[in-house]
């Protein structure tokens, strides 16, 4: 009977976990955390809980956290790296693309254009991880804890749109600059805006399309105006989560190590949602029945046609690389070359 109890009692403390017996012993540790937009789901329906309610449950109370996204804090996303950087901010999310300006090799991963589904995107993002983690080490002073995605980012118009050539002298609002290049090989006139200045642009057509997230751009009322949407990704725009080296060195060794451990299980629920996400924008733009994460509006989802996917495919090989290999380092090429290329089956070429 005692043997019976005491083996009872090790299967109990065994099933505990790890994580949960160390983590009783924890020293309190307050986080301030800057995430992604604040009203899409990313952020709303992830990193916000992940947070501020996961963590607390893993460490047992011991980890608490106050998190923004970066829009709340007046910033558009490209200064979250820098302020990082500096020391001002210990934790923050935000786009790869956004941050071209600070180094060509945060737009390798998300080249417009490049893949046109989840998958391999995710898999692109999976290869190149080892490449951004020595860029933001070795470069910013800053260690990436992970990378996750939003939905597949496509083009909203506000006038009929029969197809990718369509885009040909309208004015589009980009992202980045590698969506900026896209739309000028297509012969379009791009126009960088902030995500939250996009709705009165296009009413007041300023702008004649738009490029976001399928149900990115539902949930931030892009359907009510805008009329068209083409359902060919041209990019996804991964979200890096990164946080000051000084800053994490300072917490103590197995609170670092739990929230590295724990970011690993908020980038897989948004990867895993991705394609979710992803169809629930058509469908709730296009106003079906089977809309549930969004509101149903009245758009015309435009299906891509095999001449869309071929011009696509033909100005990537032909444009979008080599001018992103022109302006990027040796070392930064050859990195693409032995990550992202063989997934996608190009080689860039530095010139």
């Amino acid at each position: 009977m005692f043997i019976k109890s005491l083996v009872a009692a090790a299967l109990a403390i065994s099933s505990l976990g790890p994580i949960t017996v160390w983590a009783q012993d924890l020293p309190k540790t307050q986080l301030k955390v800057v995430g992604s937009i604040s009203s899409l789901p990313p952020y709303r329906d992830y990193e916000l809980p992940f947070w501020t309610k996961t963590l607390a449950e893993k460490s047992r109370g011991a980890i608490t956290a106050e998190a923004k996204g970066f829009n709340e804090m007046g910033l558009k996303g490209p200064e979250v790296l820098r302020l990082m950087s500096q020391g001002v901010l210990e934790i923050g999310a935000t786009v790869l693309a956004y941050l071209a300006a600070d180094d060509p090799t945060n737009e390798a991963v998300d080249i417009a254009g490049l893949v046109t589904d989840v998958e391999s995107s995710r898999r692109i993002t999976e290869a190149a991880k080892p490449m951004y983690e020595k860029l933001f080490r070795e470069k910013f002073g800053v260690k990436l804890l992970g990378i996750s995605t939003y939905p597949a980012q496509v083009i909203y118009c506000n006038s009929e749109l029969k197809g990718l050539a369509d885009i040909k002298g309208r004015k589009v609002r980009v992202g980045g600059r590698s969506q900026s290049e896209l739309m000028t090989a297509l012969g379009a006139s791009p126009v960088t805006m902030a995500f939250g200045e996009v709705v009165p642009a296009l009413q007041n057509k300023t702008v004649d399309c738009a490029i976001t997230g399928t149900l990115s751009g539902n949930l931030a009322k892009w359907n009510e105006v805008t009329s068209h949407l083409l359902a060919l990704p041209v990019s996804w725009g991964q979200i890096a989560y990164a946080a000051n080296q000084k800053a994490l060195d300072k917490l103590d060794p197995r609170v670092r190590t739990l929230i590295e451990t724990e970011v690993k299980g908020l980038e897989k629920s948004i990867w895993d949602a991705a394609a979710l996400h992803t169809e629930q924008g058509y469908l709730c733009n296009g106003g079906a029945d089977a809309c549930r994460l969004g509101t149903k509006g009245k758009m015309r989802v435009v299906q891509p046609t095999d001449a869309d996917r071929a011009l696509l495919k033909r100005i990537v090989s032909e444009t979008m690389v080599p001018t992103w290999a022109a302006r990027c380092s040796a070392e930064c090429v050859a990195s693409f070359n032995t990550t992202i290329g063989p997934v996608v089956g190009i080689q860039a070429v530095k010139r």
